[in-house]
């Protein structure tokens, strides 16, 4: 299988065709200093046999360049015994390392930085213009890139990517939309490519690993450029080792497309393979989409799905079943107040904390809910035997979804559960057992089918799914502000979804159902409930289960 053979990037060989994206985690220090947190999450990751692992954004600027509140920095040679330890764990598993240097330009978080934000031009960055930088400016950005390069190389890193994607300083000065200069560093498409083109050849120049670059193949904005001129990008650039197609600016799906749009979105986009060694990312969650995209592409880079399984690789070379990412851009996308989390992976960003005892005998579980799944699949991992009683469908609630893409996306959770009951000759018993630990529901929102018409003020996905059945028959009134709590991409796409079927969004004082609940019960609720159910179980029962 092609996806498990070797291949070089310059001249470091990767192990297989898998990378790990990078992702903002926030597991970092607020220093910028990496952690035992952050280091145990990629090597998970690692260990999954991912052959090469790309670091989330690293800042190259501690005055202005940074984006995220625990954003990874590297700006410090005193920074190199954390980043050696990253790099020889990393290592021990025979994967290789590159990290991602990014300075934020006009995208730079004001409350996370000690100066005021700049970007190659004055324009809008969602409400805001950044100061218009100097030569000096730049001249400033592109020493703290060979700085950076310089604690990599000296850290153990295999490599590094550049950041010049989503709307970041190198991106501001590629995008048309967002370069406006008339100086050598603008007014043509050679100038927007000179930035990019002096820092990857001075740095070629001192160092003996690969330099790539991550671009935006195409800009989901109304003035943003399109894949023809991002494919030109990538081949244009003179000094790079590898090029790393994701998409988007500021207007979503970008790269992360939520289970409204198709898989591979991103390759479908991509005119044809690039002249240069390629990584593609987006949308790509399971093995058919993996192979597809290396049609245009050397290597895969997960990210979403890296989440759901860090043993993805693994498992597709031993045919064993992966958990899937259902694409729901919901505990990984909120990452403006929390660490990285995962809804259908509760280990995600928690990797110190996982349960690795054995023990033995049965453990008898009443309901087949996600609650009662998750259950039975973690007792297996603990070496326990689940008996499992349900005298309704397997999969709980999740059978009442509405939205046909949703459906399509979160049916192949229940499907992966059953198949691990399956594998290991796990059969429900179609019954109810009271004595065995209560998997139930912890939380059933209340019905509102038999109100006829309503006005809805909430934040229950539930809901968002009863509204489209509603609306079939009867009027529905939503609150503007009921969709705030999902992500943008998903946002947008669920609001012409709804409209079409006839919901009107209004902003009203009162509303027939208003119910919030900023802590909902939802999927990984129901999982970790299900964990916890199993956990005490354990210590009930220690005496009979060792």
């Amino acid at each position: 299988m092609k996806l498990f053979e070797t291949k070089n990037i310059g001249n470091v060989e990767i192990k297989n065709r898998f990378v790990m994206s990078p992702m903002i985690s926030n597991l970092c220090n607020a220093d910028g200093n990496t952690n035992e947190n952050h280091i145990a999450y990629l090597e998970e990751r690692s260990r999954g046999d991912f052959g090469l692992i790309i670091t989330e954004y690293a800042y190259i600027d501690e005055f202005n360049g940074k984006g995220s509140p625990n954003e990874m920095g590297i700006f410090s040679y005193e920074q190199e015994p954390k980043f050696s330890r990253l790099t020889e764990r990393i290592h021990k598993h025979g994967s290789k390392i590159f990290i991602q240097l990014v300075h934020s330009g006009g995208k730079a978080n004001k409350n996370y930085n000690k100066k005021e934000p700049f970007a190659p031009s004055s324009v809008d960055y969602l409400g805001y213009k950044p100061d218009e930088m100097t030569l000096n400016d730049i001249n400033d950005v592109e020493e703290r890139f060979y700085r950076a390069a310089d604690i990599a190389y000296k850290s153990g890193f295999d490599g590094i990517e550049l950041h010049g994607a989503h709307g970041y300083l190198l991106d501001e000065f590629i995008s048309p939309a967002l370069n406006k200069r008339n100086d050598k560093y603008g007014g043509n498409f050679e100038n927007r490519m000179r930035m990019v083109n002096e820092i990857s050849l001075n740095i070629k120049k001192y160092y003996d690993f690969p330099v790539g670059i991550r671009l935006s193949l195409y800009e989901d904005d109304t003035d943003g450029y399109d894949a023809d001129y991002g494919l030109k990008v990538g081949e244009s650039l003179k000094y790079v080792d590898y090029l790393h197609y994701s998409a988007g600016r500021f207007t979503p799906p970008g790269s992360s497309a939520p289970f409204y749009y198709n898989h591979d979105h991103i390759f479908d986009k991509l005119p044809r393979k690039p002249d240069k060694t390629t990584i593609l990312v987006g949308s790509i969650v399971n093995l058919a989409d993996a192979e597809k995209a290396l049609e245009k592409t050397d290597f895969i880079a997960l990210g979403r799905a890296a989440l759901a399984d860090p043993y993805f690789p693994y498992k597709i070379q031993n045919n064993i079943n992966i958990r899937p990412c259902i694409r729901c851009n919901q505990a990984c996308r909120n990452l403006s107040r929390a660490e990285v989390r995962c809804t259908v992976n509760i280990d995600t960003g928690l990797e110190l904390y996982k349960n690795y005892n054995k023990y033995s005998g049965e453990i008898i579980i009443d309901g087949a809910g996600i609650k009662g799944l998750e259950a039975a699949v973690y007792s297996l991992s603990l070496g326990l035997k689940p008996v499992i009683y349900e005298d309704n469908n397997i999969g709980g609630q999740l059978n009442n979804i509405i939205d046909e893409y949703k459906k399509r996306e979160f049916n192949v959770l229940i499907d992966y559960y059953k198949s691990i009951l399956k594998k290991n000759n796990i059969e429900i018993n179609v019954s109810k057992d009271n004595k065995g630990i209560n998997c139930s529901p912890d939380i059933i929102y209340p019905d509102i089918y038999k109100n006829g018409d309503v006005s809805i003020d909430t934040n229950i996905y539930r809901y968002f799914d009863d509204v489209l059945k509603i609306a079939k028959k009867n009027n529905v009134v939503m609150s503007n502000k009921s969709l705030l709590s999902i992500e943008r991409s998903r946002r947008d796409f669920y609001k012409k979804l709804a409209e079409n079927a006839g919901v009107k969004f209004k902003d009203m004082e009162e509303y027939d159902l208003a119910l919030y609940d900023n802590d909902q019960y939802d999927i990984r609720k129901a999982m970790v409930s299900g964990r916890e159910n199993v956990d005490k179980y354990i210590l009930e029962n220690l005496e009979n289960i060792f």
